[in-house]
């Protein structure tokens, strides 16, 4: 088993990386973080278009994909410990997620993913939402395993 978060941009040393930081080392799963960036400036479409280019790339080739996106679909923590548990069994637990970037996915994730997931309507800043994802996979195994972290 193994959890991919691919993500567009380098997360630098600060707050978000510490929070990032502190729920990874608190999960019970392999966890991996791939992180792309396109280095030419190139107008809107086309970078959208690259750095999907570079996030299939970094997502495994069998992995059960989760594609953050503004109109995925909502779940409630307990909601996505259930389904983050099936598409474990599913699918050998080869999960990843993919963030995208300023302007969102091109095309080519959406086409590949299993999956869209939005946080909400709130706009998150991209490198916070990786602390998000990291904490609610945390969240998950607690509601899994009936650990005090999660209450209803």
């Amino acid at each position: 088993m193994q959890i991919t978060l691919a993500a567009v941009g380098r997360i630098k040393a600060g707050p978000e990386k510490d929070l990032f930081d502190h729920y990874v080392a608190r999960l019970r799963w392999p966890f991996v973080l791939r992180e792309v960036e396109e280095k030419k400036k190139l107008p809107p479409a086309q970078l959208k278009a690259r750095e999907a280019e570079l996030l299939l790339g970094a997502i495994p080739e069998n992995a059960f994909l989760i594609a953050l996106d503004e109109h995925g679909r909502e779940y409630g923590s307990v909601d996505f410990a259930r389904k983050l548990e099936g598409w474990i069994d599913q699918n050998g637990g080869n999960i990843a997620f993919a963030i995208g970037g300023a302007d969102g996915h091109g095309d080519v994730i959406k086409a590949r993913a299993n999956t869209l997931w939005s946080l909400g309507k709130a706009t998150w800043p991209h490198m916070l939402v990786r602390a998000l994802i990291a904490e609610q996979l945390f969240r998950a195994h607690a509601i899994q395993t009936n650990h005090p972290y999660h209450r209803e």
